[in-house]
């Protein structure tokens, strides 16, 4: 006879709620530990997209994500004269802030030169820029498909394609236009602001011959660190690779983020082995009369042990299993990107297997301590 099971059954409705209840707090650890994936692969997302080996930026800076950088727009055609280069590409990067309808939308515009680097890795509707004014791929996080319209700055651009997983390091979804269009909404002033500075005597000619970053591809051959010391060599110039880009994002852009989720995930286990030692604790004093029963007539510590054990894993992973289904299926509502990997799950499984077993301790060495006589108390 399962001690352990017959209880359950004489308590269901209160062992239900409380799987319920530990679910609900589990599946926010899980949910904590996804946005804590989706907060690096969203500040990776670019660097990957684009496919480049070397990030050409302004001298003294850390490149395009971490702060501005302003590059001469010809620096591309130096980086493709360069030995082991196979393709280069020129990109700016700009946040605005814009409004669909009546609601707002903060985006990341990235220009580039369509048929080179830098456009979005894959189109899931509609197609690539075609090269004309005014036309712009979107990510479907933005909810705009092709064919509708949105105004950036003083222009209407029409959207011809979707793309995926195409956001800034801050989670805000990406908007792609031709390197000419994203040089005009970033460098053109607007009307009043022109005639404000022509009162001035200032010209109003404004540069759109730069441009955030040159990027470049390099042949399977090639180093990327001897092609990255040769740039540096150039005085108003600093490169990257790859794999410095992406320490930057992570280790810089975002480090503050990604600690405090990191903590946040931590109280969250420390809560959760509290609450779960208690609850442990609560049912074992509601069955003290029972277990008092059981060593009257003799039954041996072990069943004692089995009951509790048995009970507070069940619970612990039962709890856990309803919060990862819960997750799993709300985790597309959530506003920024939540990653579930099946590592990260069986870590947490093993983590609630071992805070049961030692929340049921306490319970343990509480049954083991009831006096038998306590059976025969009114």
């Amino acid at each position: 006879m399962n001690l352990a099971y017959r209880d359950v059954r004489h308590n269901l409705g209160r062992f239900i709620i409380t799987c319920i209840g530990l679910s609900l707090l589990l599946g926010v650890v899980l949910a904590m530990i996804g946005i804590y994936r989706g907060m690096i692969a969203d500040a990776l997302e670019l660097v990957d997209t684009m496919d480049a080996q070397i990030w050409v930026v302004e001298k003294g800076t850390r490149g395009p994500f971490a702060e501005a950088s302003r590059i001469p727009l010809d620096t591309r055609e130096a980086i493709a004269r360069i030995h082991g280069v196979t393709r280069t590409g020129a990109v700016t990067f700009q946040s605005i802030q814009t409004q669909t309808g009546s609601a707002k939308l903060r985006l990341y515009v990235i220009g580039y030169e369509p048929g080179e680097l830098g456009g979005p890795r894959r189109i899931i509707s509609g197609h690539g820029l075609t090269g004309r004014n005014f036309e712009a791929v979107v990510d479907r996080r933005t909810r705009l498909d092709p064919g509708d319209h949105i105004q950036l700055g003083r222009n209407n651009f029409t959207i011809v394609g979707t793309t995926d997983n195409a956001v800034s390091s801050g989670g805000e979804p990406a908007i792609y236009l031709s390197l000419d269009d994203a040089q005009r909404l970033q460098f053109d002033l607007s009307p009043s602001a022109i005639r404000k500075e022509r009162a001035r005597g200032i010209t109003t000619s404004a540069s759109t011959n730069t441009v955030s970053a040159v990027i470049a591809q390099i042949s399977p051959n090639a180093s990327d660190k001897h092609i990255v010391s040769m740039i540096q060599r150039w005085k108003h110039l600093s490169a990257m690779t790859r794999h410095q880009q992406g320490l930057i994002l992570t280790q810089s852009v975002i480090e503050k983020a990604r600690k405090q989720i990191g903590m946040f995930t931590g109280i969250l286990i420390l809560v959760s082995a509290v609450i779960i030692a208690l609850i442990i604790h609560t049912m074992t004093m509601d069955k003290i009369k029972e277990i008092a029963t059981l060593k009257l007539i003799g039954a041996p510590d072990r069943v004692i042990i089995n009951l509790i054990v048995q009970q507070s894993l069940a619970m612990g992973l039962i709890g856990f299993a309803l919060g990862g289904v819960l997750i799993s299926n709300i985790k597309d509502i959530f506003p920024k990107r939540l990653i579930l990997q099946p590592l990260d799950g069986l870590s947490l499984a093993g983590i609630v297997v071992i805070i049961c077993l030692l929340a049921s301790l306490y319970g343990v060495f509480t049954a083991l301590r009831v006096d038998p006589a306590k059976a025969l108390a009114g």
